[in-house]
């Protein structure tokens, strides 16, 4: 059952910290690998992989297939708008523009799905939660630093990402529709499973990948990387949290993920952190208590 004001409890917000780590891991391992492979076959490979991963876990537990075309029309929607479409707009994207201005540009997500949803007609556009997400952006600028002299000719992968964004926007408003009730794990390797069809027809068509050299071993480790954290265990959180707090707030993890690779940058990597972004983060912070709006009840009162 779904919060009526649209709030997450504790255990909602460390999912979704636990989702923005393993999502801010894929503009890495993406960087990595297109160093190897061309972008749609890596999108392929993601997919692909992802769900030879999940298909043993559901089989564990005698989960059935969708059956005919009716049963696999929602997965296969999902599958288009969350994984087809962003993934090759984000991923052609970052070959044109650097992956920090391409996680800043993902950070819209949220501010789409908020629009999308109340041009359906399935949420009201509270003021409460728009302002919330652009105060967001605004850390998420603040944190990454937007270096506007240096996009020049950069306006096409620009693009590219804020379209990956908004087809975010889209499948959230599918996921609302059609799957808010279906176990996370079916729906994870069934819209999986959906991808990869659609993307062995488009890598299949555009790059061949039957005919690229055999990619070197840093290039497979950040493949599976991808693949097992950054889509196939994501998805089982990310639908968890669907499921339970609704497909608006789940998006806020676009917001989170800018923050949580600068704080593995410097546990795991020893990189310090600048006093802006220290500001960007607590901005952000600031963003999610306004949209989550408990404390701005707190203080009226």
């Amino acid at each position: 059952m779904l919060p009526k004001d649209n709030r997450m409890d504790a255990r909602d917000w460390l999912l979704l910290g636990f989702l923005s780590v393993l999502w801010g891991g894929s503009f890495f391992f993406n960087g990595a690998a297109l160093r190897g492979l061309p972008p749609l076959t890596l999108v392929f490979l993601r997919v692909a992989i992802g769900a030879a991963i999940l298909l043993p876990l559901l089989r564990l537990q005698k989960v059935g297939f969708p059956k005919g075309i009716a049963g696999w029309k929602p997965f296969a929607a999902m599958a288009l708008l969350n994984n087809v479409v962003p993934f090759s707009l984000i991923v052609l994207g970052q070959t044109l523009i650097p992956s920090g201005l391409a996680s800043i540009l993902n950070a819209t997500t949220p501010l789409f799905t908020v629009i999308v949803m109340a041009a359906a007609g399935e949420e009201a556009l509270q003021g409460r939660r728009v302002a919330g997400v652009v105060i967001g952006l605004i850390g998420v600028i603040i944190l990454r630093g937007l270096d506007v002299a240096s996009m020049n000719g950069q306006g096409l992968g620009i693009l590219l990402c804020l379209g990956g964004a908004l087809s975010y926007g889209f499948a959230a408003l599918v996921a609302r529709r059609l799957l808010q009730n279906s176990p996370p794990l079916s729906t994870a390797t069934f819209q999986l499973m959906a991808s990869t069809v659609m993307m062995a027809i488009v890598a299949g068509a555009i790059e061949q990948p039957w005919r690229l050299p055999m990619p070197g071993p840093t290039t497979w480790l950040a493949v599976l990387g991808l693949a097992g954290l950054s889509t196939a265990l994501a998805y089982l959180v990310f639908f968890q949290i669907l499921r339970r707090s609704g497909a608006t707030n789940v998006m806020l993890v676009t917001l989170l993920i800018p923050v949580t690779a600068i704080l593995l940058g410097c546990l795991v990597l020893g990189e310090p952190i600048s006093a802006r972004e220290i500001v960007g983060a607590v901005v952000i912070a600031s963003a999610l208590l306004v949209i989550d709006g408990r404390v701005l009840t707190w203080l009226r009162r």
